[in-house]
């Protein structure tokens, strides 16, 4: 067993060549040609090879949510939210009027409630339109102030916690 801790390295006559990606312009690789005459170090493709794709993957941490951002993004979410809400009430009540619900059911409220001289609860004039619509849509801006605010102090909530045990930590993978 020799000791080469104390020996100088041993320089060869030619200039270092670091090793290369692809093959030089020459045709050789590195100025090598094996005995059979082909060249060293170049890959070739397989023809009928099927080339499975590779799949790359990362690890993210949230850290941070900025408030701000958040606030604005719910507040966006929950005005289209409300706009669905708004028109979803105005179908359901325009497909339930159109299949006679309200009058049926007016008519055996009236019926029930009524007294000797034929005055009764009006379901259809309470549950009119305009009266439903306005009401689901003061519904509907309760549920934005709500869920942005919401939404806001959650992001600043997240924060406080993510400071303490490191945020939420994410696998990110992509497909080649």
């Amino acid at each position: 067993m020799t000791d080469t801790r104390g020996a100088q390295p041993q320089y060869e006559s030619q200039p270092y060549q670091p090793p290369q990606a692809y093959p030089s312009p020459g045709g050789t690789h590195g100025g090598q040609r094996t005995a059979g005459g082909t060249q060293a170090g170049v890959r070739r493709t397989r023809t009928g090879a099927r080339t499975t794709p590779r799949t790359r993957k990362a690890r993210l941490r949230v850290a941070k949510a900025d408030p701000w951002s958040v606030m604005k993004v719910s507040f966006l979410l929950s005005i289209a939210l409300g706009v669905c809400t708004v028109v979803a009430a105005a179908v359901l009540w325009m497909v339930m009027d159109a299949m006679g619900v309200f009058s049926t059911v007016g008519g055996t409220i009236s019926e029930a409630t009524g007294s000797s001289d034929g005055s009764g609860f009006d379901l259809q004039s309470f549950l009119s339109l305009p009266r439903v619509l306005l009401f689901t849509a003061v519904i509907a801006v309760i549920d934005v102030v709500l869920a942005t605010a919401l939404a806001t102090l959650g992001a600043f909530i997240y924060n406080l916690s993510a400071g303490f045990v490191g945020g939420v930590e994410l696998t990110l993978a992509e497909d080649e």
